[in-house]
């Protein structure tokens, strides 16, 4: 639940209210990492509140001393969502850019920790996420291990996945129908803790234009996924029958757009002018997630809304703030915050990786870095580092991660580069192969297979357990083929309906990616780069755009504990860099059910090598892909 504090005005009473109930806490206490919500109510009207007012908090209390930004939430409400990171008294001060008696007022409440009952309830009580000691991984504030296993739901913030208010039924299978809090409890089954998804799609809507389009300025305003069986009259780009669709559309449960539009300029999102109450559905789901003990990885806006941007409004200080208002307005839950979807970078439908850059950067300087630590990144379709650099370069960046170009066995060598730079800051591969999507870009090999076909699920499998052993220990994010949710009462075209991906069997076999690596609990987060001490590390004719034939291992640099995986077709290995003869315990593992096969021993030689047991029946390559664990005997 979130209690709110609302600063009334001239008395500034302390009020922890219920979102739902309304009952007042008069003890004036919270609990730890629980949003709060300090309300102010503006003395006057201004021309364009989301752009003239700025306000804020001064907050403070142990360990603890920020500038924590509100948010403008319609008419002359100002809004302020805070968290208390430790126990403790903890005081506040608003400050505003205006001279406004109600943009003004101090509080002050006593946070309180959540009981060990409490924290198993939801972990999201064991505070916000941010990196490992050592860089590579994530953690809980309190230093639990955190690996992010999420999904891919790119446009669950709009009507698409309707939030209901209603609880799913304990044993719901995704169907025709599917409302959001349906969708999060079927993968919470299956043990996800994460969903993407981009926060609005300011351009889009179901219109007369096509999904890609530009204006009569020659500027494009979209280049949009398709609504399928939807035609657009006006559309200047067509298919042979001379036909194409138009854009999905992207409005909330209510109809709400996220910014207004213009109604003579086809289409065009006034950037400088927000309409809060888009956000405030998305507010409910957000909410949902925190319930739920999700970290939702939350992006501003897909790269092909920025050309128009910037090319009819001063782009860094617009971005900028529209970047600060989604910190502002979610800042105080657990995510992942993403500065922008770069999911591609083609001329005319995205500005240049240099541009977001910039924008992102004058954001950081302006307002500083998110309140409550959490990481910051970008979905990429390389890597982030190729794209921005890292450190003083991209000053705003805490994660790292790589995406959608390539789908095969080229872009762990991105990975592996992540893994070595210094200082260490965690990674994760957002965009691997999408289970159930008919692609160029998603062909391995060139290979398109049927979809939820064993073949179909081992790529997206191959691609999970390779990505984590080659550094991205933040996580995964799991490619479902409906990332753009095609929902109820539409044609599912070339992806398919949402129900239909979330059941492919890949989905469910996420659970067992996170429970193999964390099978040593937080001994994963110590791993180093060893794949090179496999010999072969692939079969001669391994298809460097394919995902067959190669093997992964990262290892502890007390070589006491390995993790490997082996693609279909990997040849049994000669492994090096183990302690020399040494006793250890070699586990199977099936990533398709989850089950530990029985455990080997064997002995390193004289030179530290470990000769890998035969694969199932004897087999010196293997039928299928198959995992192991390699521990040192006590």
């Amino acid at each position: 639940m979130r209690h709110p504090i609302a600063s009334i005005l001239s008395s500034f009473i302390l009020l922890l209210a219920s979102t739902q109930a309304g009952a007042r806490l008069q003890s004036g206490e919270v609990h730890v990492w629980q949003v709060q919500e300090i309300t102010l109510a503006a003395a006057r009207d201004y021309p364009n509140p989301y752009a003239d007012v700025d306000c804020w908090v001064e907050l403070e209390g142990p360990d603890f001393r920020r500038r924590v930004y509100g948010f403008w939430d319609g008419g002359r409400t100002f809004r302020i969502r805070v968290v208390a990171t430790r126990p403790g008294e903890w005081t506040w001060r608003v400050g505003s850019n205006r001279d406004d008696p109600g943009l003004s007022g101090s509080g002050k409440f006593r946070a309180i920790a959540w009981s060990e009952s409490q924290i198993a309830q939801n972990p999201n009580r064991r505070g916000f996420v941010r990196a490992s000691e050592n860089g590579h991984a994530l953690r809980y504030a309190d230093g639990a291990p955190f690996f992010l296993t999420g999904d891919t739901w790119l446009a669950a913030s709009t009507w698409r996945l309707p939030f209901k208010g209603a609880r799913a039924a304990v044993d719901y299978l995704p169907a025709e129908g599917i409302s959001f809090e349906e969708a999060v409890a079927w993968r919470k089954r299956q043990g996800y803790n994460s969903i993407s998804f981009i926060s609005a799609f300011p351009n889009w809507a179901a219109d007369e234009h096509g999904a890609t389009f530009a204006n009569k300025d020659g500027v494009y305003l979209r280049n949009a996924w398709e609504k399928f069986g939807h035609w657009a009259p006006n559309a200047k780009i067509s298919t042979a029958d001379g036909a194409t669709t138009t854009a999905k559309d992207m409005h909330d449960e209510q109809g709400n757009r996220p910014f207004e539009v213009f109604a003579d300029r086809e289409g065009l999102a006034n950037f400088d002018r927000l309409n809060p109450a888009y956000f405030a559905s998305l507010d409910r789901k957000m909410q949902h997630l925190s319930d739920e003990g999700f970290v939702p990885f939350l992006e501003t806006i897909r790269r092909d809304n920025a050309p128009s941007w910037k090319r009819y409004f001063s782009f860094n200080e617009s971005y900028a703030r529209f970047v600060q208002y989604l910190v502002a307005r979610y800042g105080a839950y657990n995510l992942v915050f993403s500065g922008i979807h770069l999911d591609w970078i083609p001329k005319d439908f995205s500005l240049t990786a240099d541009e977001f850059n910039e924008a992102l950067t004058y954001q950081h300087e302006k307002y500083g870095p998110l309140p409550f630590g959490q990481p910051f990144t970008t979905l990429i379709d390389r890597s982030t580092f190729k794209a921005f650099g890292t450190g003083a370069q991209a000053p705003w960046l805490t994660m790292h991660t790589v995406g959608n170009n390539p789908r095969n066995h080229a872009i762990y060598e991105s990975i592996e580069e992540l893994f070595r730079l210094t200082p260490a800051m965690p990674a994760a591969n957002l965009e691997p192969y999408y289970t159930g999507w008919n692609h160029s870009i998603n062909r391995p090999g060139g290979e398109t297979p049927e979809e939820n076909s064993d073949r179909d699920n081992y790529f997206a499998r191959a691609m999970m357990y390779g990505s984590v052993l080659s550094g991205a220990l933040a996580g995964h994010v799991h490619g479902t083929g409906a990332y753009d949710v095609t929902s109820t009462g539409e044609p599912e075209g070339w992806r398919p309906h949402i129900w239909t991906a979330l059941r492919y069997e890949s989905g469910a076999q996420m659970q067992h990616l996170r429970a193999f690596v964390l099978s040593e609990g937080d001994r994963y987060q110590q791993l180093t780069l060893s794949s090179r001490d496999i010999e072969p590390r692939s079969i001669p004719e391994a298809a460097a755009d394919g995902l067959d034939g190669w093997s992964f291992l990262m290892r502890t640099p007390g070589k006491d504990l390995a993790l490997a995986y082996f693609e279909n077709k990997a040849i049994r290995a000669r492994m090096k860099g183990f302690a020399p003869g040494a006793s250890y315990r070699w586990t199977w593992f099936d990533p398709r059910t989850g089950r530990w096969g029985p455990t080997l021993k064997l002995k390193s030689d004289a030179a530290g090598v470990i000769i890998a047991p035969p694969f199932v029946d004897g087999e010196k390559q293997a039928p299928r892909d198959v995992a192991a664990k390699i521990s040192m005997a006590r």
